[in-house]
């Protein structure tokens, strides 16, 4: 299988974009970065429950993803949510809040790290079996179109989830009603320890768009200007009424599946090779280069962004757990 990593020489001209659009990407994917590195730290020290999935090298996925989309769009999201939640505007206290299972969390402590998600924000709530939201993607979007709300839905999964039947089902229904639904694979080359080409003999997961007559395309998805022109054409594909897309955007989890895998199965020139082309410090370099924003400016950002972390952390440990009799509450079975 040959795996191709994107060609960091093929980024695209920022330039042409508006200055607002580049700042509030890096805004998020720094955002995000630092979010989870908090989070990484405080779990570590023993101060947050259960366990974490950390989306650290995988930024620009969702950053490109969530602001080619409207506001009133819907996403769905996967184990690995947080930086989904964010780059969405699920706000840092009320994410954090949750990952430490307090009642002003955005589930209201329920879900903790592997099922944030926020309605408000157009966030379904992350549901952690693998491929299980892809039907309920296509359900959201079926509602859309029967409203005639002009919305659209994004599946995001992993390529682990490339091989569940029920992600199939969807794709299927989604292109024989031509439901508004944008299927995004956050390919990471891991499902867990299992390497794609030991799972699949296609080279890419987007080839098996072909199979339901959709658009299927590969991007490189460290670049959230790459992501973004793909999913603003599949959003207005969507929402012309001529359905679903297969994105599959090419990224890299910088450590293990969770926080107790020190993945060694990975071959080290490998994750040298991909750290090298980390999103965050590679998107910020592309924007001083650009030379409409200043090193300067870009370090002020970073402290205001590390400021609403540390206040998201304060309001985290500082609120209360759900009382004991609201444990049943919203519970029908």
């Amino acid at each position: 299988m040959k795996m191709v990593m994107p060609d960091v020489s093929d980024a695209r001209e920022l330039s042409t974009y508006p200055l607002e659009l580049l700042e509030e990407m890096y805004r998020r994917m720094y955002l995000i970065r630092e979010f989870e590195s908090r989070a990484n730290e405080l779990f570590l020290r023993g101060l947050m429950p259960g366990t974490i999935h950390l989306s650290h090298g995988q930024e620009a996925t969702p950053v490109g993803t969530c602001l080619a989309l409207r506001d009133d769009d819907l996403i769905t999201l996967t184990h690995r949510g947080h930086g989904q939640a964010l780059a969405k505007g699920v706000p840092p206290e009320t994410l954090m809040a949750e990952l430490f299972g307090k009642a002003t969390g955005c589930c209201g402590g329920r879900g903790g790290s592997l099922h944030v998600g926020d309605m408000a924000f157009g966030a379904l709530p992350a549901i952690a079996v693998v491929g299980a939201s892809a039907p309920i993607a296509a359900g959201l979007a079926f509602a859309c179109k029967r409203r005639g709300s002009g919305r659209v839905v994004c599946n995001f999964f992993g390529e682990g989830a490339a091989n569940k039947g029920e992600l199939h089902e969807a794709m299927n229904l989604a292109a024989i009603w031509a439901l508004p639904v944008i299927f995004v694979c956050e390919n990471n080359l891991y499902a867990v320890s299992t390497h794609l080409s030991d799972a699949m003999l296609n080279d890419y997961v987007s080839e098996r768009a072909a199979a339901y007559r959709i658009p299927g395309v590969t991007v490189g998805g460290n670049d959230p200007i790459e992501v973004y022109e793909a999913i603003a054409v599949a959003a207005k594909r969507a929402r012309d009424g001529r359905g679903p897309t297969l994105v599959e955007c090419l990224t890299y989890r910088h450590g293990g599946h969770k926080r107790d895998d020190a993945a060694t199965y990975r071959p080290p020139e490998e994750v040298e090779a991909w750290l090298a082309q980390d999103p965050v410090p590679s998107f910020r370099q592309r924007l001083v280069d650009d030379a409409r924003i200043g090193a300067s400016e870009l370090a002020d950002l970073e402290d205001e962004i590390r400021a609403i972390v540390t206040t998201a952390v304060e309001f985290a440990q500082s609120s209360d757990f759900p009382p004991p009799e609201s444990a049943f509450d919203n519970v029908y079975a």
